[in-house]
């Protein structure tokens, strides 16, 4: 009995570290829920149809060749930890990719390169109102190294199954490495953001023919629209944070030779970078053209504003007039002009109507009226 103990004690640790590897805390079941999503290993471009954990796949790269990719969603440190001990990455490129949260970027560790990607989703709504959710933000993480990538996805947005699938079905693109399968995140990110960019170039569209088409005096000149217009852009700068900051990331893996990346994928980095910056050039033009029509909003507030208060002041001018003459006559004082006369009365009204229509049709005329 002491001696299965013994073994068992021996045993545990090692089940243990091979859990950890796999993506798991150690303590999990069978069939427990994990964190990595699919872990494959690709050699000459094509798929090994094997199902492998991390630890396994990076052994059977070391060994045999080709490269391995892990993908991941939202892990916990607890499980991130075996594989970050496995691959040797960086401890404080781990931290960033646990706790998300991040600005896109490209840093390299040793040698590993580690990027950071938004993904931005457009979120469908019937009527854009003053609280509506315009886009959703997620992230996507890659740790490229010469024989491994992995890439750590949070959010419900910018799943990889799909690339994935598309790459295996070119297997001379995936066998570039793992700079092919940066490559193709990055282009199905920026792709992303053309979609993006194009709805939400309807939205504003749609508040700016509301905005200038509105009747003179309407409810859309009063500034009501003042509230949805800042709420867009606040979402466009949402957006904006995504974009800009991706494009020296960008411009260093299209420009600047590097180990971890293959040449002739290197090409192709150019084309994202192009397409990155047209749309960093759209999204700052929503934002200005936002601020324009903001202002003109407000400015039609301004103006239909002073319309009221041009019309309240002449009714007032022409409303003194009676007013005056009535608190004259009220004065009851022995002599008045024509207080005995038996057309006293109809007179003074007459007076009263006929200086109250000059005065109205002299405000008519200027426009007060």
């Amino acid at each position: 009995m002491s001696m299965i103990r013994d073994l068992r004690a021996a045993v545990r640790p090692a089940l243990r570290k091979g859990l950890a590897g796999y993506g798991g805390t150690g303590t999990e079941q069978p069939g427990a829920p994990t964190s990595v999503v699919d872990c494959a290993v690709y050699r000459d471009g094509n798929r090994v149809r094997e199902q492998l954990t991390p630890g396994e796949a990076m052994r059977r790269v070391r060994s045999e060749g080709g490269f391995a990719w892990i993908g991941l969603h939202e892990p916990t440190e607890q499980e991130f930890a075996g594989i970050a001990q496995e691959f040797g990455l960086h401890p404080l490129a781990v931290e960033d990719a646990i706790h998300a949260h991040q600005r896109p970027k490209l840093e390299r560790y040793d040698d590993t390169l580690f990027t950071v990607f938004k993904t931005i989703h457009y979120v469908e709504h019937a009527e854009l109102t003053a609280t509506s959710e315009v886009v959703e933000t997620g992230e996507v993480m890659c740790f490229t190294g010469r024989d491994f990538i992995i890439t750590v996805r949070h959010g419900g947005q910018g799943s990889l199954r799909a690339l994935r699938h598309r790459l295996q079905d070119d297997p001379e693109l995936l066998a570039k490495g793992p700079s092919a399968v940066l490559h193709a995140i990055a282009d199905q990110v920026v792709d992303g953001y053309i979609a993006v960019a194009d709805a939400v170039q309807d939205d504003i569209d749609e508040v700016e023919i509301e905005v200038f088409s509105s009747a003179p005096g309407g409810g859309s000149a009063r500034g009501g629209d003042a509230s949805r217009i800042y709420q867009l852009k606040r979402e466009v700068l949402e957006f904006k944070r995504a974009v800009s900051p991706l494009l020296r990331p960008m411009q260093l893996l299209s420009e600047r030779p590097m180990r971890l990346v293959d040449p002739d994928i290197q090409k192709y980095f150019r084309d994202v970078a192009d397409h990155l910056a047209r749309v960093n050039e759209q999204v700052v033009s929503f934002d200005d053209l936002l601020n324009s029509i903001l202002q003109a909003n407000l400015a039609q507030a301004t103006v239909a504003q002073n319309e009221d208060m041009r019309k309240i002041t002449a009714w007032a001018a022409i409303i003194a007039v009676p007013t005056m003459i009535c608190g004259v006559y009220g004065m009851n004082f022995t002599y008045m002009p024509e207080l005995h006369w038996k057309y006293g009365y109809p007179s003074v009204m007459a007076v009263i109507v006929g200086i109250c229509f000059a005065i109205h049709r002299g405000f008519k005329r200027n426009g007060w009226l």
